[in-house]
Parts: C-alpha cells; sequence; structure tokens
C-alpha cells in the first residue's frame, strides 16, 4: 500500500515531478511531462503498478528527512542497529533528457541496502522488455525507453529490477534513471555528483532571488520552492498539483485530475509570485494566460494543458485499484468544458493585477481583455456551474458574479488609471448594475448573509472573497454577517469547508475534507475585520498542517487527522504566502524596484505591499 499523502516529498525538473515517500520508495513519476502517462503509479495502487525503492534491507521509515536548505534536493537518513545511511534524491533542472538522481551515502557503520526498480509505463499496465547492456539496464515498450546507470550489480527478479549492496561511512554510490522516447537514441549519460552539485546550484540561486521579509519566512520561501517545482519551465503554466485522483475523502469518488494549469489560480499566483520578487516567473506566467485563452472568448476554458492544450478528455483507468481504494482512478477533467463565469473575472483581475505591477504592457493583453470583456457583458447574468466545478444543476452563484463584477471593476480602472482606450461608461453602468443584483439576489437580509447562489439558503466559503477583490468594504455589517455565517455553518474542527456536500448542490455523493484555501481566506478575513490575533492563530494551526518537508495538499480531513487530495497543491501554497504576506506588513519588492526607491531617495528602498484590493462598491 501507499503511505499517507503527507508522507510524500516532491521532487522535480521544472517539466515533471516525482514523490518520495518516508519509506525510501518512489511511487509516483509521470514522463516526460506533468499530464503524462505514470512509470511509477504505485501511489494509486501497489508496488506492481510501478515504483523505486531505495532504502536499507531491513526497511521502515526514514528516521529524518528534510530538503537541502531552500532546494528539491532531500535527503532522507535511517539510523539501523548496523549504522546509519543518507539517500539524496533529485531530478537536475532539465536540459536534454529527463534524469533522475539518487545516491547513497554511508554515515556509520555498516548499512545493508536494497534497491527495487519496478518500471511501469502507461500508469501500471505495460511492463517492458528489458536487458543488460554493458553496465546499463536498458526497458522499452512502445514510446517508452528507459536506462538505469549504477556501478551495483542488479538482475531481475519478478520483473522488477533489484539488487542487495553494503555501504559504509563515507561511501557514496550513486543510480541515475534516464528517460527518453524510444525511438531516439541513448541519451548521453550524466555525472551524478556533477548533477548534485549542479541543483543544488540551482535551486539555492532562485531562492535567493526572494524578497519576502515578513514573518514565517522557512514556510513562505518553502511554499514559494514548491510553487516553481510545479511551473512546466518550457511555457512558465503552472499546474495546480503533480497527481491525478488523490481522494478528497479516503474511500470516496471526488477524485479528480489536477496536473493541469486553471485560469482561477491566475491572480493568486501572480500575487504570491510579485510579492516575493519573481517577476521573471510571474511574466512568464501572464505570457501562458494570455496565449492559452487567445481566441474566440466564448471558448474560454476553465484549465488547459501545461502547453495550453484545450482538449482534456476525463476517462477512468478500472486496472488501478485507487489510493486506499477510492476509486475510480480518473484521467483527465471534464469540468474543461464547464461553463464557469468566474473565470473571465479571474482572468481580468490577474492581467490588471499584471499591469499594475508594471509588468511589460502589451497591446494584444488589452485586445483581449476588452474581447473578455464583451462576453461577459452578454453573459453575466446566465447561471453557470461556480467555482467549485459542481456536476449538478448551473445555478446563479454569487461568488461567479462578483467575480463578473471584478472584471468589469477592473477595467474601468484600466481605463481610469493607465489612459487605456474603452467605453469607459458603459463598464460603470455594468458594474453598477451587477453590483445592484448581487445584494438584492445574493443576500439574506434576515440570517444576514449572503448565499451561494441566488434563492438558496446555504453558505460558500467563496464569499469570503468579496471583500478581497473590493465587493464591499471591510467595515461593511454585510460582510461581518457573511464571515460569522462562514464560521457558524462552515467550521469543522476550526477549519473550512468549501460547502456543505450533503445538499447535492454538487451532483456527487457527500463528503470531503476542509479545504485549505478556504481556511487561508478566513485568515485574511479576520486579519481584515480587525481580529488580528484569531487570523495569526489560525495561520499557525494551518502551518501546523504541512509535512515534515513543509508540504500541503488540497484538504485537510478533520476527523481522520491527515492530509486529503491532490498534493502538492498550489490552491494551498499560493494563499499561504499571500495570507502571511498579509498578516506580516511584508514589502514587496523587486530588486529593480529597490533600485527605484533609492534612487527616488526612498530610504532603505522598501515598498509597502498592497493590501488585498478594497475599492468598495455602489452598494
Amino acid at each position: 500500500m501507499a503511505g499517507r499523502i503527507e508522507d510524500y516529498a516532491v521532487l522535480g525538473d521544472l517539466q515533471t515531478a516525482a514523490l518520495v515517500g518516508h519509506d525510501g520508495s518512489m511511487d509516483w513519476l509521470c514522463l516526460p511531462r506533468f499530464d503524462s502517462p505514470a512509470c511509477f503509479a504505485a501511489l494509486l495502487d501497489t508496488p506492481e503498478a510501478g515504483r523505486w525503492l531505495l532504502a536499507p534491507v531491513s526497511g521502515g521509515s526514514a528516521t529524518r528527512r528534510r530538503y537541502r536548505d531552500d532546494t528539491l534536493v532531500l535527503e532522507s537518513e535511517w539510523d539501523t542497529p548496523e549504522g546509519a545511511v543518507r539517500v539524496v534524491d533529485l531530478m537536475p533542472v532539465r536540459t536534454g533528457a529527463a534524469d533522475v538522481v539518487r545516491i547513497v551515502e554511508g554515515v556509520s557503520g555498516r548499512v545493508r541496502m536494497r534497491t527495487e526498480l519496478r518500471l511501469r509505463f502507461d500508469y501500471g499496465s505495460v511492463v517492458p522488455w528489458v536487458e543488460h547492456q554493458a553496465g546499463t539496464l536498458a526497458a522499452i515498450a512502445g514510446p517508452d525507453a528507459a536506462w538505469l546507470r549504477t556501478p551495483v550489480d542488479v538482475h531481475g527478479e519478478n520483473r522488477a529490477t533489484v539488487a542487495e549492496f553494503e555501504v559504509s561511512a563515507g561511501d557514496r554510490v550513486p543510480f541515475v534513471l534516464t528517460w527518453a522516447p524510444s525511438h531516439e537514441p541513448e541519451p548521453q549519460p550524466i555525472d551524478p555528483f556533477g548533477a548534485l552539485e549542479d541543483t543544488e546550484r540551482f535551486w539555492s540561486a532562485w531562492a535567493d532571488r526572494c524578497t519576502y521579509d515578513g514573518q514565517w519566512p522557512d514556510a513562505v520561501r518553502r511554499s514559494l520552492v514548491t510553487l516553481k517545482a510545479l511551473t512546466y519551465a518550457p511555457t512558465g503554466g503552472i499546474v495546480a498539483a503533480v497527481t491525478t485522483s488523490l481522494p478528497e475523502q479516503i474511500g470516496g469518488s471526488r477524485n479528480w485530475d489536477y496536473r493541469y494549469c486553471w485560469l482561477r489560480d491566475a491572480t493568486f499566483t501572480l500575487q504570491a509570485l510579485l510579492g516575493s520578487g519573481y517577476v521573471e516567473e510571474a511574466a512568464a506566467w501572464r505570457e501562458w494566460l494570455l496565449r492559452a485563452v487567445a481566441g474566440e472568448p466564448a471558448d474560454l476554458q476553465i484549465m488547459y494543458g501545461v502547453d495550453g492544450t484545450r482538449r482534456l478528455p476525463e476517462f477512468e483507468l478500472p486496472w488501478l485499484r485507487g489510493y486506499e481504494d477510492s476509486r475510480p482512478v480518473r484521467i483527465g477533467n471534464g469540468a474543461a468544458s464547464q461553463f464557469q463565469l468566474d473565470v473571465w473575472g479571474e482572468v481580468l483581475d490577474g492581467l490588471h493585477v499584471a499591469r499594475e505591477a508594471g509588468l511589460s504592457a502589451s497591446v494584444d493583453a488589452w485586445d483581449l481583455q476588452q474581447a473578455l470583456m464583451d462576453f461577459l457583458e452578454g453573459h453575466w447574468d446566465h447561471p453557470d456551474n461556480g467555482l467549485w466545478e459542481v456536476r449538478g444543476p448551473r445555478r446563479h452563484f454569487v461568488h461567479s458574479k462578483v467575480m463578473a463584477w471584478a472584471g468589469a471593476d477592473r477595467m474601468v480602472h484600466a481605463v481610469e488609471r493607465f489612459g487605456l482606450d474603452g467605453p469607459v461608461d458603459r463598464w460603470r453602468a455594468l458594474r453598477d448594475m451587477i453590483h445592484a443584483d448581487v445584494c438584492e439576489h445574493g443576500y439574506d437580509s434576515e440570517r444576514g448573509t449572503f448565499t451561494q447562489y441566488y434563492g438558496g439558503t446555504d453558505v460558500d466559503a467563496a464569499l469570503l472573497l468579496l471583500p478581497r477583490v473590493g465587493f464591499l468594504r471591510w467595515d461593511d455589517e454585510r460582510v461581518a454577517g457573511t464571515v460569522a455565517a462562514v464560521e457558524r455553518e462552515l467550521l469543522q474542527d476550526g477549519f473550512v469547508l468549501r460547502y456543505r456536500t450533503d445538499t447535492g448542490v454538487d451532483g456527487l455523493p457527500a463528503g470531503e475534507g476542509a479545504f485549505l484555501a478556504c481556511s487561508f481566506w478566513l485568515v485574511d478575513a479576520l486579519h481584515g475585520l480587525g481580529r488580528g490575533d484569531e487570523a495569526r492563530a489560525l495561520f499557525e494551526r494551518l502551518l501546523d498542517l504541512r509535512n515534515d518537508v513543509g508540504l500541503l495538499a488540497e484538504e485537510w480531513d478533520p476527523r481522520l487527522k491527515r492530509q486529503v487530495g491532490n498534493v502538492p497543491q498550489a490552491f494551498s501554497h499560493e494563499p499561504l504566502v499571500n495570507s502571511a504576506r498579509l498578516l506580516s506588513g511584508a514589502h514587496v519588492t523587486t530588486r529593480s524596484q529597490r533600485r527605484e526607491m533609492r534612487a527616488d531617495g526612498g530610504g532603505d528602498g522598501r515598498r509597502s505591499a498592497p493590501a488585498p484590493r478594497s475599492r468598495g462598491g455602489a452598494g
């Protein structure tokens, strides 16, 4: 069986990622991209579906493990009766073929180790043909080929490549697994020790660019490194997670493929990156966004492939039993074809954030924004599937309407503040119309709260975002009433559910954990309402949910006290960074901004971080 979700650490080469458990087993790896078929799929089945174990023969979990400083170089150490041993895992940032490097280091005594490599292409369904070639193991099947290079004498056993060997203090034994398309020549071997140095140097240099100067710096920097690890370098797209079908409820059916790029993440991601000095990454994400959504505005999707692919058909893999028997295992995501009104507003908001931050102006970007706005004008009053991608009937979700308002608001401000050309009077009128409509149909005056959708009685954690996007001020009594309703109806063990799944609103069986992004939104809301001590207490409780190497999945199951959902989750790490900035009053500067401030006589070169935007509203 696979380990608990929080047992896994992530490795990555900025094109794909692997998950390594406490027991030294690499149970998930897709090659050559995040969304490619897995060659290690034990995470969703048994070891027979593919894995790579490298650990002491005596087995057991690592005594301790850590990332080397602010890198993705993982060290796992075991203390055994015979001595201590360390396994160093990494994926070199790719310049050609994809490589996974594992180095066994003797720390003390003499420890007997075991390696067990089970390559299974196409999500565990294809066992490759394997042969030994002068110290190299070669495996091939269909479009995939892989080579294992190591000084250890390996052999075949029960459809796996295995070996046992001993290491003494000071020994260093390397293993390198390389993947390439089967029709191409065998890649030149890399130097594993040189690759280790290069990889450590790359991540250290990247982390040194961080300008965050607030509290909880270690947690923030680890979340930023994780977001970078979720980046597909060739395009700048950022996947929601590296996994598919990790359940939102153990044994349940809410199992989705998250190896794609959601437009909804755009604003949160840009705020986290720009607020920490990563202008290049923010610009690359903005450019990916522009390319992905280019075309007919009516065809805008909520998510795309890492290269902008639009067709993400959803299907099931019946041969995989699912994580802890959580079926089905899904590939692709049918929600890509849903109508989610809020995404138009999210994209307009994200591009506005980029413009406010000073990213280079683009005529094409403004043309696109106007086209998106034209569509929004004609469709804002249509029911949709909402940001939670419900598979039940479409409804007039309040959050969706508010984001339509935000889209109109950002277009008005683009004209007013940046002098861009557009029918600003018409957009102002639309903004006021949407605002009035939401306040009339989406607010329950008797209970003093906004509701999940027009005519409904339930609340939704996304309502916490209303003041954050500027729809109402924090001191509006309707905001306080809505936050109180969310606390009253959606808190479970102090953490926030997205909504009540037992109402049937999403057309799926009830049951899931607390959505971590929603709990970070409550942190921001408590801060906005002047409840600073409560906000900090909740934030630190959320930090305590991270695993031993600082990673968060999508949700937390308060009953089982464990992480659930796909991992590591961008939509958990983005709000962690943004909430930390908000609570600590962290300054936002890039190095170029600091130079500008110093040139202007700005003292220490610091510039205050923009708080979550609150532009008021017409209501």
